[in-house]
């Protein structure tokens, strides 16, 4: 990459990618800080790869839903035609009410002295949030030593979940857990129609908090027709193969554990676990690997990786027991977006009295003090009383006729 100096005036202009920008995509990769040698560069590596040899259908298949239309969703940040950073994000479940944050990549190089990659990289979130208005919450993954990346993120409201540790399991742990045969009664091939249990098991088995942020549903478990196809050409193809199961309760009629693995026949990466156990089942751990090892035993030997978080001890301290090996570490982190809704009328042209005519009665509501002071100004006098306002008393003989004993007029002064 030429780094030629900019002019000081070049304001920033954030664009979708295109075809031309993939080699300068790969020259920040390959320049930027971010770009380590961990399994996130690595898989970016060969996404990039797979962009270049299959531009034309990517293209086609992102103009529908499927599994892949967001496969390479990039926005590149543009100065002086010259591109200084990039952002990649895609949606993060079905109902795209979360996207994830894939990777922020900013050249310093390039950047006048009046911006730093910092504000590079807020200018590329903040067109993120703004555009993709569908997105409710932000969701995004960064290793423990990225600091510069990581206190990108802070400035920009993001907020730590979840602690997450990547393990690899060595070829030669893979073959002592394959020779233990699992004592898996219940195990079933996991399908479209098992979709509640496993969303039943997902939800139970993290915090409320994550299960708020990821806001998964039924729909989330399930692959459409264009997705089998897909995953059938990439078997056909001898790249890729999956297997997944899960365990069934018949008492409860509930899913308590769940793997799904991700198989590399011609050994050019390691093999990748993803494990879901119920809380009150975790000993079903070394069953659930000694069933994933005896279907990797298909495949040339590879290591085997998986992801543990901080919210599950019980799988971390059986894989410290198992004897697997600690890659890497990463933080889990979120924040939400709330989009104002413009109003049509401005708020200055509202009037109190208008805002509260609507909750004004049309008549008055009686009280009781106004009920009473109609009862003291009536013409009638009341039960008990005559005319002059003196008291009566009334009384009932022997035969039940009422006597009314009315007061005695007061004695005639003598003359």
């Amino acid at each position: 990459m030429n780094n030629v100096p900019l002019p000081k005036d070049c304001k920033i202009e954030i664009r979708s990618w295109q075809y031309r920008d993939l080699e300068t995509i790969e020259a920040l990769a390959t320049e930027s800080d971010s770009a380590t040698s961990d399994s996130c560069s690595l898989s970016f590596g060969r996404q990039l790869q797979n962009v270049r040899h299959w531009y034309g259908l990517l293209k086609f298949i992102s103009l529908f839903p499927n599994r892949y239309q967001h496969y390479f969703w990039v926005y590149v940040a543009e100065q002086g035609q010259h591109a200084i950073g990039m952002i990649q994000v895609s949606p993060f479940n079905s109902a795209r009410s979360t996207w994830r944050v894939d990777r922020v990549l900013t050249n310093s190089q390039r950047t006048t002295a009046q911006l730093d990659t910092s504000d590079t990289g807020s200018q590329l979130l903040r067109h993120c949030f703004e555009t993709i208005v569908e997105a409710r919450n932000w969701l995004l993954e960064v290793n423990v030593n990225e600091k510069t990346t990581l206190a990108l993120y802070r400035q920009n409201g993001f907020q730590p979940l979840a602690q997450l540790t990547y393990w690899a399991i060595a070829p030669e742990l893979l073959e002592q857990l394959a020779q233990n045969e699992p004592n898996l009664p219940n195990l079933l091939p996991a399908s479209n129609a098992d979709a509640k249990l496993l969303y039943q098991l997902d939800t139970v088995s993290m915090p409320p908090l994550l299960r708020q942020v990821f806001d998964r549903h039924i729909n989330d478990f399930k692959d459409s027709f264009f997705n089998r196809i897909l995953n059938a050409l990439g078997t056909w193809l001898g790249r890729t193969e999956s297997a997944s199961g899960y365990v069934f309760e018949p008492q409860r009629k509930a899913a308590i554990g769940y793997f799904k693995l991700d198989l590399c026949p011609d050994g050019t990466r390691c093999h990748q676990a993803q494990l879901t156990v119920h809380p009150a089942y975790t000993w079903l751990y070394p069953e659930l690997l000694s069933q994933m090892a005896q279907i990797a035993r298909k495949v040339p030997p590879q290591a085997l990786q998986l992801a543990s978080a901080d919210y599950q001890p019980e799988r971390e301290e059986y894989l410290e027991k198992l004897g697997a090996q600690r890659i890497e570490h990463t933080l889990l982190m979120s924040r939400s977006v709330w989009h104002k809704i413009r109003e049509t009328r401005p708020l200055d042209a509202l009037q109190l009295s208008e805002m509260l005519q609507g909750l004004q009665p049309r008549a008055p509501i009686p009280t009781r003090i106004a009920v009473w002071k109609s009862m003291l100004h009536s013409p009638q006098s009341p039960p008990g009383r005559d005319s002059e306002g003196n008291g009566r008393r009334t009384a009932r003989d022997n035969n039940g006729s009422i006597k009314e004993d009315l007061p005695k007029k007061p004695p005639e002064p003598q003359s």
